[in-house]
């Protein structure tokens, strides 16, 4: 098992999340933060106008959502582990959600499938399903909570993602892991959830192979994260300090989508 080091939680400190939150925007963007900020949130409430489109107020929204993303990652608690259920506690049926009808989820051949790994690792070499399949496997039944506001409790099956990393080689000092996935879906964590004790390579469901409509032949299974953080039929990895960017993040979403 990995060795976590337990953060020291200062006091709040409202002035310094303030200050970063300063810093962290571009210089054109923060010479308008303090002027522009609160005639942005008055003229919403006065006129009713959708000023979002704005430059000004995408340079401020991007920034402090930089600046959130940061917050929580520095929150997080490696050793914390998300709620487990009883079988009798399980969403049933669990929901099908992606971006796209569910009859239109690719299928995968399992018999010709190599998960590709890259980046900052020693081994590269790609792993078939037997390969994958002989690697410890654990249960765990967990909610998988989505940003559109609702939960479903389901039993996800899979090899702990911290053994995965070591038995290749990670980096794990490295900041990024990225998914590249069948349905063109991507999408990046960061190490310290990556290596946290719950985040899983699933390959089954509820006891049995995961159904084609849950990502077959595997996805990631973080219960720390919401899900549109876990990606589905994953085709290839690779460990990273280049900011990846994900699907939904690259579109506004928050890129640490704790849940």
């Amino acid at each position: 098992m990995p060795i976590y080091r337990r953060k020291i939680v200062r006091p709040f400190d409202r002035e310094a999340l303030l200050k970063e939150a300063h810093q962290s925007l571009d210089a054109s963007a923060r010479r308008r933060f303090g002027k522009q900020l609160l005639s942005l949130g008055a003229l919403s409430l006065l006129s009713g106008c959708d000023v979002t489109d704005s430059k000004s107020a995408q340079d401020i929204l991007q920034g402090m959502s930089r600046w959130n993303d940061r917050v929580q990652l520095w929150l997080f608690d490696p050793t914390r582990l998300a709620p487990t259920y009883t079988e009798a506690q399980m969403t049933h049926p669990f929901p099908f959600n992606a971006y796209y009808p569910e009859d239109q989820t690719p299928v995968i051949d399992g018999s010709t499938y190599k998960l590709q790994v890259g980046g900052l690792v020693r081994d590269k070499r790609s792993w078939s399903l037997p390969q994958l399949y002989a690697l410890p496997q654990v249960d765990q039944i967990t909610r998988h909570i989505c940003v559109e506001g609702w939960s479903a409790i389901g039993r996800w099956g899979g090899t702990p993602f911290h053994i995965f990393l070591k038995l290749i080689g990670a980096d794990l000092s490295a900041k990024y892991v990225a998914f590249q996935c069948e349905d063109n879906y991507y999408e990046s964590i960061d190490m310290q959830t990556a290596l946290h004790p719950q985040t899983i390579m699933a390959f089954t469901y509820n006891g049995k192979t995961l159904p084609v409509k849950f990502g077959y032949p595997m996805k990631l299974r973080m219960p720390t994260k919401l899900g549109y953080k876990n990606p589905k039929l994953i085709t290839a990895m690779q460990i990273t300090n280049k900011y990846p960017g994900g699907y939904w993040d690259d579109q506004g979403y928050n890129w640490f989508g704790g849940s």
